[in-house]
């Protein structure tokens, strides 16, 4: 996997980076060997300092929806840098992409831009708490919210995949205000509910999940998490950091007809730049100050440089609207990737939701987190080591999202495919 110039440099990484890497997700502890260092990205194509050129499925963690360097998202940024890199004042871009999201996603009245999906989910914590004078939230097991005191209890992404227990340094009474169920479970909903009456200030969910691989959501379970809250003045909120612009254009609360009372939004709508945004009822929003008592706020918040990136890939996606080809293609993937797998009498479980797609080593249905536990961790190592060597890049991980983009074409999956079937069987002999 590494050459001589990667191991140079990843020597170098790992005497001024925590393990080399400046998120844990990316150092391929959980798959062995080295990553490779990035030059650039065409396209469906990333390419290492080497000149070794792999089709990603990665796409940066999926805000690439157009691939990488887009040229009507690069004109955009390159066009907004010339102009300056940040203000600190209000800038008529911030209100251009709000009145963007406001007019694609479904539930979304008013828009508080932040840099991170991070940021914008302990924005929505903190502003459901505030708006409801409670203090408990509840979770899903194995869904992320980022990397806030309150969501580091059963979470997934790199918590899951570094086989980490919830994180040292929360307090314990802060993630005693956290509870956390099985996803698709409305009984366990429903029995924190009647543990805690009065006291959930807000349920915070994937609405598909996407940071232990990809699980769907059961019929009637967002549904029911909608009737639930709403029975007990508690607050709905979706993330839809992953989900968003790209399982539909509306996002999740689009595709299944479910309005949360909050959104998260990020990736997608930065373009590639680090910009996420937090949405929600006018009522609720008007909370955040200046307006309202909570506070939130954030120096490089609406930075320009990231509102033209979002602008520019948001209208592309509204202008082109290709999610039913994204969707078809993914399909094509998913069910080439389960048709190997079975020819060679692997377990496997296979699935996409728009233009993202998870694949499990283990018999499915996958429904939650204990059974994306049971994928089997050391052939999906080989076989993503195997595939490296092939130039397909998949996530360094079993349990992370895969992602596709609109330049993504037939013959890139057929190239995959072939490169998969030949990984399998080098697994298989190793």
């Amino acid at each position: 996997m590494g050459t001589i110039a990667d191991s140079s440099l990843w020597e170098r990484a790992r005497r001024v980076l925590p393990g080399g890497v400046s998120s844990p997700v990316r150092s391929f502890r959980s798959v062995g060997g080295e990553p490779f260092f990035s030059d650039h990205g065409e396209g469906a194509f990333l390419y290492d300092i080497s000149g070794r050129r792999y089709v990603d499925y990665v796409l940066s963690w999926g805000p690439l929806i157009l691939g990488h360097a887009h040229p009507e998202v690069v004109e955009a940024v390159e066009r907004a840098a010339g102009s300056g890199l940040t203000f600190g004042t209000p800038a008529p871009a911030e209100v251009e992409l709000a009145e963007l999201l406001v007019e694609l996603v479904p539930s979304v009245e008013m828009v508080r831009f932040v840099s991170s999906g991070t940021e914008a989910t302990m924005s929505a914590v903190r502003l459901a708490r505030g708006a409801t004078g409670r203090d408990r939230i509840l979770k899903f097991d194995g869904c992320y919210h980022g990397h806030a005191d309150s969501f580091l209890v059963k979470a997934g992404s790199g918590v899951a995949t570094l086989g980490l227990p919830d994180s040292p340094g929360v307090p314990s009474a802060l993630s005693a205000l956290t509870s956390s169920v099985p996803f698709n479970d409305l009984e366990a909903v429903e029995s924190v509910f009647g543990r805690f009456p009065g006291e959930i200030a807000a349920v915070i969910v994937e609405p598909v999940m996407g940071n232990v691989g990809l699980i769907e959501p059961a019929e009637g379970f967002l549904s029911g998490l909608r009737e639930l809250t709403r029975a007990q003045g508690s607050l709905l909120v979706f993330d839809e950091v992953m989900t968003g612009f790209r399982v539909a254009l509306g996002g999740a609360q689009e595709r299944y007809g479910v309005d949360p009372d909050l959104t998260t939004l990020g990736k997608v709508v930065g373009g590639g730049l680090p910009v996420a945004a937090l949405g929600g009822r006018r009522a609720i929003m008007e909370q955040l100050a200046p307006t309202g008592p909570v506070y939130q706020a954030g120096t490089l918040s609406g930075n320009p440089l990231g509102m033209a990136a979002g602008l520019a890939q948001l209208r592309v996606l509204e202008r082109d609207r290709p999610h039913e080809r994204l969707e078809s293609l993914t399909g094509e993937l998913v069910d080439g990737i389960v048709r190997a797998a079975t020819e060679r009498g692997l377990p496997v479980s296979g699935v996409h939701v728009g233009s993202m797609w998870g694949v499990f080593f283990t018999e499915g249905p996958v429904t939650d987190y204990a059974g994306a536990k049971q994928t089997d961790t050391e052939f999906f190592s080989t076989y993503f080591r195997e595939c490296l060597k092939r130039g397909v890049f998949f996530a360094p991980s079993p349990f992370e999202a895969g992602f596709m983009s609109t330049a993504h074409r037939r013959e890139h999956v057929e190239m995959t495919l072939n490169a998969v079937g030949e990984s399998m069987d080098a697994a298989l002999e190793g």
